[in-house]
């Protein structure tokens, strides 16, 4: 518990530094138009890392979150242009990607295939379906489609005149998650999977079906975080999830997630994907282009993933933590 607020703490001071230094470059940075652009970007990121972060603490993977963001948001818009009621159209991307997330828990789970090599599989998977159900083109809903209101209430839209409707769905959002992980029996036993699976099957914990849970919230909340930048931007193609997954990976593990299982927490996870949010912010502001914090990214990941070795937190023979 000490380690992992002290790792908490140094994020936090870590974004605090970056803030100030980011503001005396250019003092845009903490401007308010700029820090509600920051938490608005963030939204999407954080709540698809929650996803991530339920299928770590469960000692899995899951790398295809980028292509099932893709494919969902795409499946809602299909749908949606070609005369479907919006909220059906919606329901059958979120089933998409809860769906995804089912067949990478039975591949690991039942068939016994690594969740690396099952969801890196996905990834491809969903990816080439995308294709070839778009026919490789992008979709753009004119504001004139039935249903637009809706549809623009899940990222375009501001409320109180400036405030973007993203970090309402990230605190609600967050607020569930931050329940399912650290106030039921479904997290705490997710994490006792995660820290010790050995233990967790003669204790007689379904391992099995609360893994496959954990990837259908994964896959879940990745087209949720599709939905809204889809909104946000106004358009959607089979390459907009392409370099989701890095990101993703390095938000929960900058957060505090161990490789190994059994570790991590929701607010952690939002802080992390703060953080990787304000970097490539802060890089843009300056005039650095996206190859520029790809590397920084690249470089957060070997950092975090070291701490983690190095605290000792990657020990999979260590009980779960799970930190309330």
């Amino acid at each position: 518990m000490l380690r992992s607020g002290a790792r908490l703490g140094g994020l936090l001071g870590a974004i605090i530094v970056c803030a100030i230094v980011f503001d005396l470059l250019n003092s845009a940075f903490l401007s308010t138009n700029n820090i509600l652009n920051i938490f608005e970007t963030t939204g999407s990121l954080a709540i698809i890392s929650m996803g991530e972060l339920v299928v770590l603490l469960v000692g899995e993977i899951d790398l295809s979150v980028g292509s099932l963001y893709g494919l969902g948001a795409m499946v809602t818009g299909l749908l949606w242009i070609n005369g479907a009621p919006f909220l059906l159209a919606l329901v059958a991307g979120l089933a998409t990607g809860a769906a995804g997330g089912v067949v990478n828990g039975f591949i690991t789970t039942v068939v016994g295939v690594n969740s690396f090599i099952t969801t890196l599989g996905m990834l491809n998977l969903a990816e080439g379906i995308d294709y070839l159900v778009s026919n490789s083109s992008s979709i753009n809903p004119s504001s004139s489609q039935s249903g637009y209101k809706i549809f623009s209430a899940f990222g375009e839209d501001q409320l109180f005149g400036r405030v973007p409707v993203q970090i309402f769905w990230l605190i609600g959002v967050g607020l569930i998650m931050y329940v399912v992980v650290h106030r039921t029996m479904f997290g705490f036993r997710g994490a006792a999977i995660g820290g010790n699976g050995t233990a967790a099957k003669v204790a007689g914990l379904p391992v099995r079906k609360y893994k496959t849970i954990a990837f259908a919230i994964s896959g879940l909340l990745a087209v949720v975080g599709g939905i809204m930048d889809f909104s946000l931007v106004g358009a959607t193609d089979p390459t907009s999830g392409s370099n989701l997954p890095f990101t993703v990976f390095a938000a929960v593990i900058i957060g505090g997630a161990s490789l190994s299982g059994g570790r991590g927490t929701v607010w952690g996870t939002f802080l992390g994907a703060l953080f990787l949010t304000m970097i490539s912010n802060g890089l843009s502001l300056l005039g650095y282009g996206p190859f520029v914090q790809l590397i920084f990214v690249g470089s957060i990941i070997i950092v975090a993933v070291a701490i983690d070795r190095w605290t000792g937190s990657g020990r999979s023979s260590r009980a779960a933590q799970v930190q309330w």
